[in-house]
């Protein structure tokens, strides 16, 4: 049992990942697939947000009703596939701060190579939900937290559609402070680097490119 590990297993979520995983689901299904899904996913991630009580007037009475307190929270995108799960989230949280770490994997060495970082302001008073639909060997995403760590993230979730064990295993040696939301642990890593069943390469399926 990993503490640090949640699986989402929502039959809708399953249902729909059953469906991504499919390699003849063409790439408007799978944007599609990946948009409703991860606003599923967001509803789990964010169970545990902060609420505050305020006055409001309904059409019969004034009352007092829960709203969501404190900071914005920040969601930011492990560049390109992470841009997937980002707009279905954004349809429930469409307030949030978005930030970008832009990263790619060398084929050879499967070390990520960092291109672009955008992140929101004063990260340190928000949540922030990083999201990437793959943890693969885990070294792309432990690579972007370390740099929203030095940007001044203190609280920070992973948010992937599909993980490895061998990525949640360097998740949590590296950051074991960051609580891993996904919808399926996998068996493994096969010699490329690749989740085993997996769904193939997200961003090449997202946008045809394979």
């Amino acid at each position: 049992m990993n503490e640090n590990l949640t699986i989402i297993e929502h039959p809708l979520v399953r249902h729909k990942l059953t469906l991504m995983r499919k390699k003849e689901t063409p790439s408007s299904s799978f944007r599609q697939l990946l948009w409703e899904i991860s606003m599923l996913l967001a509803y789990e991630i964010t169970r545990d947000l902060p609420l505050q009580e305020v006055s409001v007037e309904t059409p019969v009475c004034r009352t007092k009703a829960p709203l969501l307190s404190g900071k914005k929270l920040a969601l930011v995108s492990i560049m390109r596939a992470g841009n997937g799960l980002l707009d279905g989230i954004l349809e429930l949280i469409p307030a949030a701060r978005v930030g970008f770490v832009g990263l790619y994997r060398d084929e050879e060495t499967l070390e990520p190579v960092e291109y672009y970082c955008k992140v929101p302001d004063q990260l340190e008073n928000r949540l922030v939900i990083a999201v990437d639909p793959m943890l693969a060997t885990g070294n792309s995403s432990v690579a972007a937290i370390t740099r929203l760590k030095e940007a001044g993230a203190k609280d920070i979730r992973l948010l992937s559609l599909l993980a490895a064990p061998e990525g949640v295993a360097c998740m949590k040696e590296a950051h074991p402070d960051v609580h891993v939301f996904t919808a399926s642990l996998d068996e493994k890593l096969n010699d490329q680097g690749y989740i085993v069943p997996g769904l193939g390469d997200a961003g090449d399926r997202m946008f045809g490119t394979c």
